[in-house]
């Protein structure tokens, strides 16, 4: 006689605190150690997200982080090069409903250390300033022009009609900043709001959700009202991310852009982490069906050489008869999702660069 042995896979859990608790105790966890800089930065986003969104995890989700926020002082004395992971996490712990000031009593260990005057780039530094702010701290020695240069960068909008995803993640996060998450107007002038367009339009091209849903966010912020055609995309790749459990799962996934894509569900005021989740490591990733029309149409463009124009109305036939048909029905969609659109190819073109290369 042959027993057969059933073996009983981990509950999804669909009730809200329950979900939360199991979502963020895989991310406390299951997914990577406590000492390891892609732990804190993992745990810092979802955190921030739900913060930042008015999500309220539970008491028995803010219990996974229990010993963590009880040892943070030691941590961040001893490894004060990530002094911004722990900064955001102790902030959002705390006003998500964790018991403590310990955010406080780091921010005042940084401003004593001078930590901000250690990083060389702007946004980290008004990174810093935000994250202080949150507890009416001002970093010594703070730099009067500092938001002088971010908003110059912002406003160049001929920056943002390549691909350059760094600029564009540092315009969105300038904007984060700057609107302190969508508490307050961040007074973005004409050009910035086009600065936007230009590197949404490239997301969309690209059809790269991660950076796409950080756009629309931005343009929410700034009381802006997100191209219809990038939202509604939005909404379908987030329904269409898989999630899978196991202790071997290899964690090279698509994590982050399962995060923001919840985030801006849930910004627009959308069903927001709806998927089940379990009390162990997951994995998320995302539709593997997506049209990249942007290497073919870079592509094209190059090759036509001399003959590249940067009108569209003369350039759409070109174009017509260089690409695929899935990389032509993404073009015309991004065409009609922006009024930007037309003057976002002109600078993509690059047909009109004065000045000889010698």
């Amino acid at each position: 006689m042959t027993n057969v042995i059933h073996l009983i896979p981990p509950s999804r859990i669909t009730s809200h605190e329950a979900r939360f608790s199991a979502l963020l105790t895989s991310f406390a966890q299951h997914r990577r150690h406590g000492d390891d800089v892609f732990w804190l930065k993992e745990n810092a986003e979802i955190l921030n997200i739900l913060e930042c969104t008015g999500t309220q995890p539970g008491d028995a989700a803010l219990e996974t982080y229990a010993e963590f926020y009880q040892t943070v002082k030691n941590r961040f004395r001893f490894f004060p090069q990530y002094y911004r992971f722990f900064l955001s996490i102790a902030l959002d712990l705390e006003d998500l409903g964790m018991p403590g000031d310990q955010a406080e009593h780091l921010i005042h260990w940084a401003c004593e250390q001078d930590l901000p005057r250690a990083e060389l780039s702007d946004l980290q530094r008004m990174e810093a300033l935000r994250l202080m702010a949150r507890r009416d701290v001002t970093p010594k020695g703070c730099d009067p022009e500092l938001e002088e240069r971010a908003r110059h960068f912002m406003a160049r909008a001929a920056t943002f009609v390549l691909p350059n995803k760094k600029a564009a993640y540092e315009l969105t996060h300038l904007v984060f900043y700057l609107s302190e998450y969508g508490r307050c107007d961040p007074l973005l002038d004409s050009d910035t709001i086009r600065s936007l367009h230009f590197a949404g339009l490239l997301a969309f091209l690209e059809q790269n959700a991660d950076l796409l849903s950080e756009i629309c966010i931005a343009l929410h912020y700034a009381g802006e009202i997100p191209p219809t055609f990038w939202t509604e995309w939005l909404r379908r790749e987030t329904t269409l991310f898989t999630v899978s459990d196991g202790a071997n799962l290899s964690l090279q996934d698509d994590y982050h852009e399962f995060l923001v894509c919840n985030w801006h569900q849930a910004t627009v005021g959308d069903s927001a982490f709806a998927k089940a989740f379990v009390c162990d490591r997951m994995r998320f990733d995302r539709s593997p069906c997506r049209a990249t029309p942007m290497r073919e149409m870079s592509e094209a463009m190059f090759n036509l050489d001399t003959a590249r124009s940067g009108d569209w109305g003369s350039m759409r036939l070109h174009m017509e008869n260089r690409l695929s048909p899935e990389a032509l029905e993404v073009l015309a969609q991004a065409e009609t999702s922006s009024q930007h659109f037309e003057e976002f190819f002109h600078g993509f073109a690059r047909a009109d660069r004065g000045g000889l290369l010698h």
